[in-house]
């Protein structure tokens, strides 16, 4: 039962025990909408995206703290994975482990990933290999909807990987 509630409603030391690779957020549309804003439910829970160089965070480069899901508060990535590739949203290289769900996309007729909070499945945005951006090879293209900045401190035991 606790599993299922928000993140938001779970208390300081339920969220540092918590294991992101077992526990899930699991709402439904109508609660998804009581607790997001319009732009929020059409990119995290629709699958949108928002116009690039729109973003609060596209050129938002802090020394430390992590970004987060929007949605449910789930650690992300590291101030230190985000990199500015000049494609108008937040790009990152790496993520924490098991916090990234990753599953091919063909819409709009195209052949790329989409990322997806693990936690609680809402869109991100796309993962792009091969571009030669960064030394690991990876751009994370990020919705800045679909994140939130923490100024404080990674959480403890987080570690970071590119692969999935």
């Amino acid at each position: 039962m606790f599993l299922k509630r928000a993140w938001k409603d779970l208390t300081f030391r339920q969220r540092k025990t918590m294991d992101s690779t077992t526990a899930s957020v699991q709402k439904s549309d109508e609660e998804w909408k009581k607790i997001l804003t319009k732009e929020e439910y059409r990119v995290l829970r629709q699958n949108g995206t928002e116009r690039a160089f729109t973003g609060e965070y596209d050129k938002h480069f802090p020394v430390a703290g992590y970004f987060k899901c929007r949605a449910c508060g789930n650690p992300l990535y590291s101030a230190q994975a985000k990199f500015d590739s000049g494609c108008g949203w937040p790009a990152f290289d790496k993520h924490f482990v098991d916090s990234i769900h990753a599953e091919r996309d063909t819409s709009h007729g195209m052949q790329r990933t989409a990322i997806n909070c693990k936690r609680c499945m809402s869109h991100l945005g796309h993962v792009f290999e091969g571009e030669h951006l960064t030394d690991t090879n990876v751009r994370h293209c990020v919705n800045s909807v679909s994140i939130q900045y923490d100024a404080g401190p990674v959480p403890q035991g987080m570690q970071e990987r590119k692969e999935f």
